[in-house]
């Protein structure tokens, strides 16, 4: 099948998304699939308000509309609802083609920790932009109640995976003693990182990551480790050396890297919310709680065995075999829900004319 997938969210972004659509791209091409991307990738950018580190590919409607025209894909999946995403919008309307889109990030609660906007505007923008879509994937069954309560439709599950190849437990190289918590991903007021560095306790505190609010907690918390970014094996080797991985945000969709500590064997401390509710099995894996400290206390008297063998149930090839399940082919006014067993490489469903 001749697939596109547009996004705003690309290399060389760090996060969640980047992940997702990266090791999705991999197993759609690894079962035969061709795969187009449209991303910021080589275009001209401008930074995101607030967000610099974010880049922006503004006014490519011609570029997108011409790239969607002469691959001629079966299926379009537009996967965040940036500049980029828009643009595909636009033209897949205007080439009368159906598309799926998914909804990644809690943009109400990011932009609301950043501006006064209200929360409900942001939801419109978001409706509006999906409601055109055949199909619109999210992550957990709590998102997917959420947005259905706030008037989403045609929503479906589309689940995560990891490399449990990469993370995986290892010889521990710190001393025993004192014990390593650690947070990874954005340093950024949405992901409430602040919660993480002002726990009071005498285990190390290892943040790693950047991100806007990186210069004013390195200042804020001397006593807090700041390691900066930490990719592949450097990131599965200092995972793994930790005793527990704290997720202190309260707006993530899912918290991919709560899977990738899982499987480096370490049992997660959150809050009770959207996320680690899907993902953690509280008492067994994790702890949540309302009080972090009490979720760390909890957290490290976890069998780290246990978090390794929920991590072993999230594949990639699963999450991508559902992805598959739920696009719907342009032409087409049904989706394309057959087994891939049945789909062989380079053969397409027929077009409806």
């Amino acid at each position: 099948m001749r697939i596109a997938i547009v996004t705003d969210a690309w290399a060389p972004q760090t996060n969640g998304v980047v992940t997702t659509l990266t090791a999705t791209v991999r197993c759609l091409r690894e079962m035969g699939h061709e795969v187009t991307l449209i991303t910021p990738e080589g275009l001209p950018t401008v930074p995101c308000p607030t967000y610099p580190e974010i880049r922006l590919a503004l006014f490519q409607g011609r570029r997108v509309q011409r790239i969607l025209e002469e691959t001629a894909p079966e299926a379009l999946h537009i996967a965040t609802e940036g500049p980029l995403g828009w643009a595909a919008r636009r033209a897949a309307r205007r080439l009368g083609l159906r598309f799926t889109t998914s909804y990644h990030t809690q943009f109400p609660d990011y932009i609301s920790a950043r501006l006064p906007i209200p929360k409900s505007v942001v939801y419109a923008y978001l409706h509006c932009f999906h409601s055109a879509a055949s199909c619109t994937m999210v992550g957990t069954w709590d998102v997917r109640k959420d947005l259905r309560r706030r008037g989403f439709r045609r929503l479906a599950q589309w689940t995560r995976g990891v490399d449990t190849d990469l993370f995986q437990p290892r010889p521990r190289t710190v001393s025993p003693g004192r014990p390593v918590l650690i947070y990874v991903g954005r340093v950024a007021v949405e992901k409430n990182v602040e919660a993480f560095c002002r726990l009071k306790t005498d285990a190390r505190k290892l943040v790693v990551g950047g991100g806007p609010q990186l210069a004013e907690l390195q200042q804020r918390y001397p006593s807090v480790e700041f390691l900066g970014y930490r990719y592949g094996a450097e990131l599965a080797a200092v995972l793994a050396d930790a005793d527990c991985f704290v997720f202190p945000s309260r707006t993530d969709t899912f918290g991919l890297v709560m899977l990738e500590a899982m499987a480096c064997g370490l049992p997660v401390a959150a809050y009770p919310v959207t996320g680690p509710i899907d993902v953690v099995r509280d008492g067994q894996t994790g702890c949540l709680r309302e009080d972090l400290e009490a979720a760390v206390e909890g957290a490290l008297r976890l069998d780290r065995a246990d978090c390794r063998a929920q991590a072993l149930e999230y594949r990639w090839e699963d999450a991508t075999r559902q992805f598959l399940s739920n696009l719907v082919d342009v032409r087409a006014s049904v989706p394309i829900r057959r087994p891939l067993a049945r789909i062989r490489p380079r053969t397409v469903p027929t077009r409806l004319r």
